[in-house]
């Protein structure tokens, strides 16, 4: 087993912190959370910290505009690492939670996290993040760890990065481009990669000037030698040209998704008119969604004590006891503040969830704040149309969680279920509410269905209800109970 220790001074003169401990060893909020001893995975069939450290990838943000040398991305060699947040409310346990979340975060990325330091302040300081003060001692921290990253925890303006940077002497990112990056790791469809690549896009434009190290100027034409007529003058700055690169790129990358979006949506739509129910798996990275998804299904999708482990889709099929065919959708994993640049580029992804009949929302049990993760995904998803869906919380990873957080969470949350998608518990419970949630056909038709179209018949059989059925000189006479959407395909045989 890991052993991590994490200690915080605060400084009430000062009214800031300085946390120690925070190793990259440990993805989880707590030593509990991730316990590793031979032979033994945690929460699903899972790669070894050790295996994941030699297989991650370290080259950072990237973009497909290879011939804007300065627009590089200042590509995030994430290795050795300091944190840097401000505390402008809650509870000195809300700082450290959330620079927990930013340790792990930053080891989903392939750090090493050396050190941090909370700083108390009511807002961020407009000019470097922190307070000159302890900017200063971020500063030391840097030089004495040896540190070549600093990752601030919150979206830097422009300004404040470059600032920031002047002060420390080492490369400053904020977690925006740190979530960004891990986005860009995990993402392998196509899709996945394009809406990576706008968001990484959207972040960057503002942000040329930072990032882009060349401000000299291209001649638009040989003025001074007099030649050409009707010569363009003395050109654009290289700035100028790369932001032209860039919306053009975006324009295209936007294009492309919207292509994509339209090939999932027939897909969605075939599914619809087969009547056959939705159910989405949703909540906050690391939860345990795709461990459910394999729990339920046997899917086979990769599980990871990983951040943002699955960012790509994964529609599966199931049936419930009494073979009522549905499928589960397993979606990216939310985090709190996501960038918004994310949430807009993953938008048609997100309305898989917004289109589904019922959401399963997986909260982590042994979370030091689930309540917090509850309210954040909810967050997201009402920007998608999911705060009006069946919600059932499923409070999985029962088996290391405190009795008091689980007996707090349930009668907290009218629709709740408790699982562990490591060892199986409460699942058969699960599929047992889940079945409840689902639509059930509600409404009676009375058709004759002519012999040539038996398919018709066999749909009623198997998302419809039966009631009575004679065979006749002209075709089936059938009653049942059909969900509503199937009224269209009947319309014209109904009597």
């Amino acid at each position: 087993m890991t052993e991590r220790t994490t200690s915080t001074t605060v400084d009430q003169a000062s009214g800031s912190a300085s946390w120690r401990g925070a190793k990259a060893a440990a993805l989880a909020d707590d030593p509990t959370d991730t316990v590793w001893t031979e032979g033994h995975a945690y929460d699903g069939e899972q790669l070894d910290r050790e295996e994941r450290a030699a297989l991650r990838r370290v080259s950072g943000l990237s973009t497909e505009l290879v011939d804007v040398t300065e627009v590089e991305y200042r590509q995030l060699r994430l290795e050795r690492v300091v944190l840097a947040a401000v505390w402008t409310e809650g509870t000195v346990e809300d700082a450290e939670n959330s620079l927990r979340e930013l340790a792990a975060l930053a080891e989903t990325a392939g750090s090493t996290v050396l050190d941090g330091v909370i700083q108390r302040r009511q807002h961020p300081d407009p000019a470097t993040f922190l307070g000159k003060g302890k900017a200063a001692e971020l500063r030391d921290i840097v030089a004495a760890e040896g540190a070549d990253t600093v990752i601030c925890d919150g979206e830097l303006a422009p300004g404040q990065r470059r600032a920031l940077e002047d002060v420390v002497k080492v490369k400053v990112i904020d977690r925006t481009a740190l979530i960004l990056d891990i986005f860009a790791q995990h993402a392998k469809s196509r899709e996945g990669k394009a809406q990576v690549e706008l968001a990484q896009l959207q972040y960057l434009l503002p942000r040329l000037r930072g990032w882009g190290e060349s401000m000299s100027r291209q001649a638009g034409g040989r003025v001074a030698g007099g030649e050409g007529i009707g010569s363009r003058g003395p050109g654009e700055t290289k700035i100028e040209l790369d932001r032209r690169r860039i919306n053009t790129r975006m324009a295209k990358l936007r294009r492309e998704i919207a292509e994509m979006k339209t090939g999932r949506d027939t897909k969605r739509h075939s599914r619809k008119a087969g009547h056959v129910p939705s159910v989405a798996i949703a909540g906050y990275t690391n939860a345990g969604k795709s461990s459910i998804l394999n729990r339920i299904t046997g899917a086979g999708v990769l599980v990871e004590n990983q951040l943002f482990a699955t960012l790509d889709p994964t529609v599966r099929r199931a049936e419930t006891a009494d073979g009522r065919e549905y499928t589960l959708v397993d979606t990216v994993g939310f985090v709190r503040a996501l960038p918004h640049q994310l949430v807009e580029a993953f938008r048609s992804t997100l309305e898989e969830v917004g289109d589904s009949d019922v959401l399963l929302h997986v909260v982590d049990g042994s979370h030091p704040d689930p309540e917090g993760q509850i309210s954040a995904v909810r967050e997201v998803l009402a920007s998608v149309g999911g705060d009006t869906l069946m919600e059932i919380i499923v409070i999985n990873k029962a088996d290391i969680a405190e009795p008091e957080v689980i007996d707090r969470l349930t009668r907290a949350h009218k629709h709740s279920v408790v699982v562990s998608a490591r060892t199986g518990d409460g699942i058969d419970r699960l599929l047992e509410v889940v079945a409840e949630a689902l639509p059930k056909p509600d409404v009676i038709v009375e058709v004759l269905i002519p012999y040539d179209r038996g398919d018709l018949v066999s749909r009623l059989h198997e998302y419809g209800e039966i009631l009575e059925s004679e065979h006749t000189e002209h075709g089936t006479r059938v009653r049942a109970k059909v969900h509503k959407h199937a009224l269209g395909d009947l319309a014209a045989y109904q009597v």
